[in-house]
């Protein structure tokens, strides 16, 4: 797994944590950057601070962009891993200018496979591919 990948891993355990403790991802980011050392030390990646600062400061559109091309699914019916895995990849695919849009959608998919369940990653990618493809015309 490359650096970028576990980066983007544990972005994904930070935006759910907070996500189910109704709290900031941000914040929580702050009191795990700790400083820690060992062999169990498990440092913040700083391309997680890139991602949680973005979709901290875009939260707002991207759970507007899911709301809306999440068809059939209410921001709170969706399962917390799968609506983490869409704020990310939506902030990859919108904001992100020096990645590819398949390269974002394939490290969610992997996510979704690997995380949550068989029909997830089907749904994901279906959402993700919309957003792909209308994104120059999204008003960010």
């Amino acid at each position: 797994m490359s650096a970028r990948s576990k980066a983007r891993k544990q972005t994904l355990d930070l935006l759910y944590e907070a996500d189910i403790r109704s709290v900031s991802a941000s914040e929580l980011l702050a009191l795990r950057d700790a400083v820690e050392e060992g062999p169990d030390a498990r440092p913040i990646r700083e391309f997680t601070r890139e991602l949680i600062s973005g979709i901290t400061s875009n939260r707002r559109k991207i759970d507007e962009l899911i709301s809306t091309y999440a068809q059939g699914w209410d921001m709170d019916r969706l399962p917390a891993v799968d609506r983490n895995i869409l704020r990310l990849g939506i902030y990859e695919i919108v904001w992100s200018q020096d990645l590819d849009d398949g390269i974002a959608i394939d490290e969610a998919l992997n996510l979704a496979r690997e995380l949550s369940t068989d029909e997830s990653a089907g749904y994901i990618h279906g959402v993700l591919g919309r957003i792909s493809t209308i994104k120059e015309s999204i008003a960010i």
